[in-house]
């Protein structure tokens, strides 16, 4: 009776159906067929990918995939290249045109991503017609290889919020598994942005990497000025890719703000020189001066003043043309009229009897 729950357990187990991390380990990539000439076109498809990555195939000579593209993009036919994005399973399947690369084969067709995370994938495949020749020796002696413990050290500072040129350390591990000892090792550091192909950089490692040994290195990395965005920085030893870091950079905000503070700051500057120029070029205003800011001098009339003895009160005050004692309610109107008046005739005056 135990016994039926372990096989009913078991036969799950094998009906479940696997995944495509499961199924496959890495990227892989698989071709229509393995050769065609120029014109034609092969089908390539993928799995195990990121999903929704962007790629791009291209087909490469002098390469194999156990030493993958020895010239790198140099040595593909870039022009006749195809973009393909994967699918939520990390699959794609692309028709790719049939061109001849730079160099002669071995050939592959190279499968990298673009963005993100690397990874890359190759198969062979044969140009019909394009020439063929011996891949290069590998150099015998030391050999380095990378040790997958790469990173990027450092961090922005105030001066890089306002466009000051970007700057890291490349820390990785190198151990030598050659035959000999390598001295003063010259790598190759990259920075690339974006799609774009990494501008190189040679640096020297002063040191000795005996035969079985490691070694920590550390590289000075360096962008220009204001750069932002997404960057990946590549590590390159006897024309071989050992590794590659992506760096995000961000964007220099500072430099934002003060475009904003001379756009407000220098119109209202040029107003006020405007404005000063146009008070001394214009003419001055009848009674006035030339400068609004200037007022002309103040005429007033002074009286001097009477002490509290000199002052009359103002019910004594009288007037210029009548005297205190002649009344102007009744002395006025009796009084006889003079003779310039125009309005009061002379009347005789009679003489009594006596």
């Amino acid at each position: 009776m135990t016994r039926i729950p372990v096989l009913i357990a078991a036969l799950a187990l094998l009906l479940v159906p696997l995944t495509p991390a499961a199924a496959a380990d890495g990227p892989t990539v698989k071709l229509s067929k393995s050769q065609a000439g120029t014109g034609g076109s092969v089908t390539v498809t993928g799995s195990g990918w990121r999903e929704r990555a962007l790629l791009m195939i291209l087909i490469c000579g002098q390469s194999v995939p156990s030493r993958g593209v020895i010239g790198g993009t140099n040595s593909c036919a870039n022009a006749d290249g195809r973009a393909v994005t994967t699918d939520a399973e990390g699959r794609f399947r692309k028709e790719l045109p049939v061109a001849e690369p730079p160099v002669p084969c071995p050939c592959v067709v190279h499968v990298a991503t673009v963005t993100g995370a690397k990874a890359q994938a190759d198969a062979i495949f044969q140009v019909a017609g394009h020439a063929v020749e011996p891949l290069p020796a590998e150099p015998a002696g030391g050999r380095l290889s990378v040790l997958n413990d790469t990173r990027l050290d450092g961090s922005s500072g105030l001066l890089t919020w306002f466009g000051a040129p970007p700057a890291r350390t490349l820390v990785f591990t190198v151990g030598n598994v050659g035959t000999s000892a390598i001295k003063n090792p010259v790598f190759q550091v990259g920075t690339s942005h974006g799609v774009f192909a990494p501008q190189w950089e040679e640096q020297q490692w002063r040191g000795t990497i005996e035969p079985g040994r490691k070694a920590r290195i550390r590289l000075p990395v360096e962008l220009a000025a204001g750069a932002h965005g997404d960057y990946t920085v590549s590590l390159k030893y006897g024309g071989k890719v050992l590794a590659e870091q992506p760096w995000g950079v961000g964007r220099p905000w500072g430099v934002t703000l003060f475009r904003v503070l001379v756009c407000l700051v220098v119109p209202a500057a040029v107003f006020r020189i405007g404005m000063a120029v146009v008070d001394r070029v214009r003419p001055p205003r009848p009674g006035g001066t030339r400068h609004r800011g200037l007022r002309p001098p103040e005429l007033t009339l002074r009286l001097p003043r009477l002490t509290s003895r000199e002052q009359a009160p103002a019910s004594a005050s009288t007037l210029p043309w009548f005297t205190p004692d002649a009344d102007p309610g009744t002395a006025g109107r009796l009084s006889a009229p003079h003779d310039d008046s125009p309005t009061s005739p002379t009347t005789p005056s009679r003489k009594g009897t006596t």
